[in-house]
C-alpha cells in the first residue's frame, strides 16, 4: 500500500490555507465596516493571479520555508529499523557470539524483520539467540515510536499555526468592533487546546528520543538521533491467519511444553492485535485521509471562489492535520504490533501489546496480556 504521507498533497493543502492568512487578516480587519468576512479575506487573495494556485507554487519553490523536519539537525542518522537493530546489538557485546552462530543470512533476516522466514528450529539450536530477538524487537519498537512521533510533532505545529492565526483574526475583529469577546472566546480555546497538544508532541518526542538513545547505548553520549520524515508504509495485505498459524505451530513444536500453552496465549493476542492496527491503519490512510482532502481541496476552491469564510479554511487546515496526525498514530501501531507478532512467533514474550488507542502525539498505549 502506497503511503499516504509520502507524498506532498497534506502539506500543500496545508500550507496553501496558513499562508494565506496573513492576507486574510490584514483584508479581514482593514476597517470595521460589516462587510462579509470572506468578501474582504478574499480580495487580499486575489493579489495573487491565480490565489491559492500561487501560493502553492511558491512552496514548491521554497520548500524549506515548510518542510524541515522537526529534530533532523541532530547527530548520528538511523535511516531505517533495520538499522536500528543493528545499531542496538552493538551495545549488548555478548550477542556477538550467538550472531556468528545464525549466520549472516539469518542475521539479515532478522535485521530486516523477516522474521517468520527463520527456521523454527534456530532458538533450540543457538544458544542465546532469544536474547538476540529480544534487542532486535527493541531496537525496532523504539525507532518506530521515535520516528512516529516527530512526524505527529511537525503536524501538531501546523494545527498550532492554523489556530494562531484564526485566534489573531478574532482579536482584531473584536479590536474594530465586528466581534464580542464571547465570539472570540472558543477561537481562544481553540488555540489554547492547540499549545497543550503541541506541548504533548514535544514531550512524547522527546521520551521517543531518549528511549531510543537509551536503547542504542548512547545515553549521555548522544541527546538523539536524525530520523527518516515518516514511517514506511504499510503492506497492502496483511499476513493470512492461515500462515501465522502455521507458524506458531511450528514454533511450539520446539519450545517446552509450559512455554507452549504461554505461547499459544499470546500469539492470540498478537495476531488480534496485528489484525486490527492493519485494518485501522488502512482505514485512516485510506477512505478517512482521502475524504479529507478531498474536503480540503474543496475547501480551498471555494474559499478562493468567496463561497467559503476564512474560518471555514481555518477549520478545514486543523481538520486536515488532526486526520494525519491520526494516521500517522494508527500507521506506527500497525508497525509495532508487526514487531511483536513477529517476535511471538519466535517464541517471544512481549511485556505488552498495543491497545491501538490511536492518542495522536502519545507513545502507543499498551495494554497487558
Amino acid at each position: 500500500m502506497k503511503s499516504l504521507f509520502s507524498h506532498r498533497t497534506t502539506s500543500h493543502l496545508l500550507v496553501a490555507g496558513i499562508f494565506a492568512l496573513p492576507m486574510a487578516i490584514s483584508a479581514q480587519t482593514a476597517s470595521s465596516s460589516q462587510e462579509s468576512d470572506w468578501r474582504r479575506a478574499n480580495d487580499a487573495v486575489g493579489s495573487f493571479k491565480r490565489g491559492h494556485a500561487d501560493v502553492l507554487k511558491w512552496e514548491q519553490a521554497n520548500p524549506g520555508a515548510s518542510t524541515a523536519a522537526p529534530g533532523s539537525t541532530m547527530g548520528v542518522a538511523i535511516p531505517t529499523a533495520e538499522a536500528a537493530v543493528r545499531m542496538a546489538w552493538t551495545v549488548h557485546r555478548e550477542l556477538v557470539r550467538p550472531l556468528s552462530k545464525l549466520g549472516p543470512q539469518n542475521e539479515q533476516l532478522i535485521a530486516e524483520g523477516r522474521w517468520t522466514e527463520l527456521d523454527p528450529s534456530l532458538q533450540r539450536r543457538v544458544e542465546d539467540a532469544d536474547e538476540v530477538l529480544e534487542v532486535a524487537a527493541a531496537g525496532r519498537k523504539a525507532w518506530i515510536e521515535a520516528v512516529a512521533a516527530q512526524q505527529v510533532l511537525k503536524h501538531q505545529r501546523d494545527m498550532l499555526d492554523a489556530a494562531q492565526a484564526a485566534f489573531e483574526l478574532g482579536q482584531r475583529m473584536v479590536t474594530v468592533g465586528n466581534w464580542s469577546k464571547l465570539q472570540l472566546s472558543p477561537v481562544q480555546l481553540t488555540a489554547s487546546n492547540a499549545r497543550m497538544n503541541l506541548r504533548r508532541a514535544q514531550h512524547a518526542a522527546t521520551l521517543a528520543q531518549s528511549n531510543l538513545v537509551k536503547t542504542m547505548g548512547q545515553t549521555g553520549l548522544q541527546a538523539g538521533f536524525s530520523l527518516p520524515d515518516q514511517l514506511p508504509a504499510i503492506p497492502a495485505q496483511p499476513m493470512t491467519e492461515a500462515d501465522l498459524e502455521k507458524r506458531g505451530d511450528a514454533i511450539r513444536n520446539h519450545l517446552p511444553d509450559a512455554e507452549s500453552l504461554r505461547n499459544r496465549a499470546n500469539s492470540r493476542g498478537a495476531m488480534n492485535a496485528y489484525m486490527a492496527a492493519h485494518a485501522l491503519a488502512q482505514d485512516s490512510q485510506g477512505d478517512v485521509l482521502k475524504t479529507r482532502e478531498f474536503i480540503t481541496e474543496e475547501t480551498v476552491l471555494h474559499y478562493n471562489g468567496m463561497l467559503k469564510s476564512v474560518w471555514d479554511l481555518l477549520d478545514e487546515v486543523r481538520n486536515q492535520s488532526q486526520a494525519t496526525v491520526d494516521g500517522i498514530g494508527a500507521q506506527r501501531d500497525f508497525w509495532i504490533a508487526e514487531a511483536d507478532l513477529q517476535w511471538v512467533l519466535q517464541g517471544g514474550s512481549p511485556d505488552s501489546f498495543v491497545s491501538l488507542g490511536g492518542a495522536g502525539g502519545d507513545a502507543p498505549a499498551a495494554a497487558g496480556h
